[in-house]
């Protein structure tokens, strides 16, 4: 097998881990507040939400150790241990007990910055300036093929339930803690570093996180990792990426925790109001994919960059607001048990909802397929700290979006939204055209990138 092979099998293998685990994970996510609901009759008295806002809060803290904790681990044993502590947190709902619940949650939020740290390293050194933009793609399809399985028996399984029974919970929890070891167990099959170089390869790709029988004492390698990713934090590029980042830590938390809750709660879809859940986050997962596959497989033939992926994204998720800011009632995000009987400014569509789901899946892709790609082509050399401070600013973002989610009404949280997403795509933009800028002065052709 040729270097370039080994590095895209690295690649395919790092996303189907992914898409295991977090076919669990966010399925969980998608259905934990409506589950929690039906459970709150009884001893255990957690909040979906709030477990949230801990995981993001937690993860974001994290994620300034986080590439010091890869450095001295290496990438493949980080995301082998930060699957075991996935899977532990999915446990927890097969027989649910508050305090279990919240002390995963802070474990879990720990191993989610190791993860996705390691993740952006492996991502990065089996890329180059050529391949960085359809290895992202590549990548965030297969993740993304998460949200279509485990929705999908979310669908079939609930059809026609106003309520979840203990034994429902438990048969899908069970199948869910499964399938995310079953992820965990995959990344041994990522080639190690030294596998994917070719001959006489110079050794410069994140050299903080190379091979462990360096002379260098993993000690020192973690300062230098930590003290990178300070340094990195306060560049113009970062800083101006950030607002970006931002806003997909706001729309995470939207699509994959409160736009779920919110069809669940509208009684005037009757009897179909819990498998529609399944339903969204289906086709949340569709549109993930198309996204993901189409930027990946055009990104080579793309000699306009990234920016117009991106303004894409802005406009469909601006579509998507706009359109459930009329289908879904106001008080749908905080409805109680029972559910709310309110309408917005037309008779709730269940075909409209479903639409608007297809719509934040495929604007989510455009934003994180493009951050992905333009983090790898602008930090080749300091992936780690750079991915650890996209995802700091990306979960603290989306820990503060859960917190108010418990809170705000539907309106203010889609206000919210717009604004960050607006100006977003604005800094995006600034950095782009000065990436293209610098390649250019470098001779090489824009449309690689």
């Amino acid at each position: 097998m040729s270097p370039e092979s080994k590095k895209l099998f690295n690649i395919i293998i790092l996303g189907v881990s992914f898409m295991f685990i977090f076919t669990a994970f966010q399925t969980c996510g998608n259905i934990a507040q409506t589950v929690i609901t039906n459970l709150n009759n009884t001893d255990f008295h957690g909040s979906g939400y709030t477990s949230m806002a801990i995981i993001y809060g937690v993860f974001s803290a994290s994620n300034l150790v986080s590439p010091s904790v890869v450095a001295i681990v290496g990438p493949q044993l980080s995301m082998v241990v930060s699957g075991i502590f996935y899977s532990l947190y999915i446990a927890v709902f097969i027989q649910p007990a508050t305090w279990a619940f919240y002390t995963a949650s802070v474990f879990i939020g720990i191993a989610a910055a190791v993860l996705w740290t390691a993740q952006g390293n492996c991502l990065t050194v089996n890329s180059d300036e050529n391949t960085i933009g359809r290895n992202s793609g590549v990548f965030w399809a297969l993740l993304q093929s998460s949200l279509f399985f485990g929705n999908l028996y979310i669908y079939f399984a609930w059809q026609g339930k106003t309520h979840i029974s203990e034994s429902d919970r438990r048969t899908v929890f069970i199948a869910l803690t499964v399938i995310s070891l079953v992820g965990t167990v995959l990344f041994f099959l990522i080639r190690k570093r030294e596998d994917t170089k070719a001959p006489g390869e110079e050794d410069s790709t994140n050299e903080i996180l190379g091979d462990s029988s360096s002379a260098e004492n993993k000690m020192t390698r973690a300062v230098a990792a930590f003290k990178k990713s300070i340094k990195l934090s306060f560049t113009k590029e970062i800083m101006l990426l950030s607002v970006t980042t931002a806003y997909t830590g706001l729309e995470l938390t939207f699509f994959s925790g409160v736009y779920g809750t919110c069809i669940g709660a509208v009684n005037r879809f009757g009897s179909e109001e819990k498998s529609l859940i399944g339903l969204s986050g289906i086709f949340i997962g569709v549109g993930e994919i198309l996204g993901g596959g189409l930027f990946g497989l055009l990104s080579k033939n793309n000699r306009f960059g990234r920016n117009p992926v991106v303004m894409l994204g802005m406009v469909v998720h601006f579509i998507a607001f706009y359109l459930i800011f009329f289908n879904m009632p106001n008080d749908a995000p905080i409805a109680p048990m029972r559910g709310t009987d309110d309408v917005a400014y037309m008779i709730p569509s269940k075909e409209v909802a479903i639409f608007c789901s297809f719509l934040l899946g495929l604007g989510d892709s455009c934003f994180n397929t493009q951050l992905l790609s333009i983090l790898g082509f602008l930090y080749s050399e300091d992936s780690a700290p750079a991915f650890a401070i996209f995802k700091f600013v990306q979960s603290i973002c989306a820990a503060v979006a859960y917190f108010y989610s418990n809170y705000f009404l539907l309106q203010w949280q889609l206000l919210i939204m717009v604004a960050v997403g607006f100006f977003g795509t604005i800094t995006f933009f600034t950095v782009e055209w000065e990436a293209a800028a610098a390649l250019a002065a470098r001779g090489s052709d824009y449309s690689s990138i």
